[in-house]
């Protein structure tokens, strides 16, 4: 690790220190259950690069439940929920049509797996504003790398902080709002969102709690040292290893932890 780096590392510590890991968690042997599914023997390569058990944790996803996915990608999330929640559940793989546009190829091969019959309780949806809709109260919106993408011109510019308003408005008393995101330099705050596709971690938090929730735990297994939080994540130096927080976010009110 080269000296100039050594600030920006002390404050990500000192910034993971005052976000405390969630004490309760979804039913282990539940996701076990979901990941061992050989249907995912091609999304299981991913699994140790981006640790699917310890993530899925921070939501308390159980079955019989309802997640949303927003801009689910290749839909590597969006097999795992379906398989947690099971035919009683229900997953929403969502994206906003200036999206869609840049991923048609996704956005086709999602609908070819939601149209088998192992995943016919997933929706693929494409919808013409930015911020989602769902038809039912939701127990989960989770959002992996695409957080910041609110702040950007190509989806408008709705805001990140508009966004979490909406998810508050979406979920149920109870549920979970999940941020996966890639973590820019300390004090960056929305500065790289649209250069270097990256957003600071500490803006987040204040932006959803700001929306209503209650901070409900972190994980940092996606944590990169080698990082330097300064580079686009498409560079191939640090593609597909950036490093990147989890944050679990709870609506106040219902049963749920």
């Amino acid at each position: 690790m080269s000296f100039h780096r050594l600030p920006n590392v002390l404050a990500a510590l000192l910034t993971l220190a005052a976000f405390p890991a969630t004490a309760d968690a979804a039913d282990p042997s539940v996701i076990d259950q979901a990941l061992r599914d050989p249907a995912r023997a091609k999304d299981s390569q991913q699994d140790a690069r981006r640790h699917p058990a310890d993530l899925i944790a921070l939501s308390h996803l159980a079955r019989g439940q309802r997640v949303l996915d927003l801009i689910p990608g290749g839909g590597y999330w969006t097999r795992i929920f379906s398989h947690i929640v099971g035919q009683g559940g229900h997953v929403y793989a969502v994206w906003p049509a200036a999206y869609a546009r840049l991923a048609a190829r996704d956005v086709a091969a999602l609908r070819q797996v939601a149209a088998a019959p192992a995943y016919r309780n997933v929706t693929v949806a494409v919808q013409p504003q930015a911020l989602p809709t769902a038809p039912v109260p939701l127990d989960v919106i989770w959002t992996s790398q695409n957080y910041h993408d609110y702040a950007d011109p190509f989806l408008g510019k709705p805001g990140p902080d508009a966004l979490a308003r909406d998810a508050f408005r979406l979920l149920r008393p109870g549920g979970y709002f999940i941020v996966i995101d890639h973590r820019s330099a300390p004090g960056r705050g929305m500065a790289d969102t649209d250069t270097l596709h990256r957003i600071d971690p500490v803006i987040v938090r204040r932006q959803v709690e700001a929306a209503g929730f209650v901070f409900a735990g972190a994980s940092t297994v996606l944590d990169n040292t080698s990082d330097p939080l300064t580079g686009k994540v498409f560079d191939p130096s640090v593609r597909g290893r950036t490093s990147q927080f989890a944050f679990a976010f709870r609506k106040p009110g219902g049963d749920r932890r």
